[in-house]
């Protein structure tokens, strides 16, 4: 019994050691200290920026309404086409207007004959009217004769009678002119009038191609091919892409910053990669009570029509405002749960400290509370980093 003991006894002062060592290697590990790079909390100068969200619409945007009736003959245009002002978007049969057209004109070219004016040449005046002129002679001879008969009269050479009879025949040549020129004047009116409804049937006329009224594109078609519209009748919808107009709410605060003109970057969802640029230029003069936010818009160029009304949108506003602040770099912060910290180191160890960032600036951060600058601090590589651990400063 005593033999069989040795044996055992040997073995679990192995295995004692063996733990011991493994101890100690692991405290050795533990007391190695960890190379870090520190680097000073900076001042500078910093220029403020607005970011705020908000959306793109399309700079204007209408609907289309046919102003004559008719029967769509032809869709010249479709969904998602891009236009030009006073390109056709819908024809009309335009038939029927033609020969109301071509009615109206055969009737003003018979006034004009009448009157005694040629198809297209200037209106005369009325005293060369046809009829004016033959009354307007016959007149002139009456006058002679008359004249002649009053002094034949006082020479008692001429008869009461006969001159009674000069004196109406004057009267009735001077009323027939004058009755010439009210049915020329009248005449004349008819031209005038004749001439505005042959404009009206040929304004018509050309109404039956219904065109588009600025730069844009087809957003939506209201009427299909050979569907009778009245006038009034929406049948397309057009939307002006290039530029596009953002509308944004700033806070009341930044109220002193923003000024028309000022440069904007946008981004969109769609495009992450690509910044957008454009002008504010248009500021709401109050703040709306609710949201305590002043209102602008925005013209953001859209020349490809990259960029769809209706995109949400962030955006970014360069002040004027430059102000001193603290700055560290961007990966010298470790955010845990809500929290932002830097690691000072203090005797070889690290210390956590709890700061309050501000603005982001390209690879720096502002520190709005929490370090002053000059404070050395771990510059990066401060996700594994914790409170306590021994490390080496460089």
């Amino acid at each position: 019994m005593k033999g069989s003991g040795l044996p055992l006894l040997l073995i679990f002062s192995l295995s004692a050691a063996a733990c011991s060592r493994d101890r100690g290697i692991q405290a050795a590990e533990g007391a190695k200290a960890r190379p870090v790079t520190t680097e000073a909390a900076q001042v500078r100068d910093v220029r403020r920026q607005v970011d705020v969200v908000g959306t793109l619409a399309a700079k204007e945007e209408v609907v289309v309404s046919a102003e004559v009736a008719g029967r769509v003959s032809r869709l010249v245009h479709d969904l998602g086409d891009r236009v030009a002002a006073g390109t056709p978007l819908i024809e009309l049969d335009a038939e029927k207007l033609q020969y109301r057209a071509d009615g109206q004109r055969a009737t003003l070219d018979q006034a004009r004959a009448r009157y005694g004016a040629s198809a297209d040449g200037d209106l005369p005046p009325l005293d060369r009217v046809p009829s004016v002129v033959s009354t307007s002679a016959q007149m002139a001879d009456a006058q002679q004769q008359l004249d002649r008969a009053k002094n034949l009269s006082s020479r008692n050479l001429l008869s009461r009678s006969d001159l009674e009879t000069a004196q109406t025949r004057f009267d009735t040549a001077k009323a027939a002119h004058d009755q010439a020129l009210a049915s020329a004047r009248q005449l004349r009116a008819d031209i005038e009038s004749q001439s505005s409804a042959l404009r009206l049937a040929q304004r018509e006329l050309r109404d039956a191609v219904i065109r588009a009224p600025f730069d844009g594109y087809v957003a939506e078609r209201l009427v299909s091919q050979g569907q009778y519209v009245q006038p009034q009748a929406p049948v397309m919808r057009i939307v002006r892409l290039q530029p596009l107009k953002l509308t944004a709410e700033v806070p009341e605060k930044f109220a002193p910053w923003i000024e028309t003109g000022r440069d904007m970057a946008v981004k969109v969802d769609a495009f992450p990669q690509q910044v957008f640029t454009g002008k504010v230029v248009r500021i709401a003069p109050g703040v709306n009570l609710r949201s305590r936010a002043f209102a602008i818009e925005g013209d953001v160029p859209n020349p490809d029509g990259k960029l769809k009304p209706g995109t949400f949108a962030r955006v970014q506003i360069t002040t004027d405002r430059v102000e001193r602040a603290v700055t560290i770099p961007f990966a010298a912060v470790q955010s845990r749960y809500g929290t932002n910290r830097v690691f000072l180191v203090k005797d070889g160890q690290l210390a956590g400290r709890e700061i309050v960032l501000g603005d982001r600036l390209g690879d720096r951060v502002e520190v709005s509370q929490g370090l002053e600058a000059g404070t050395q601090i771990v510059a990066s590589d401060v996700e594994q980093l914790a409170d306590g651990m021994k490390v080496t400063a460089k």
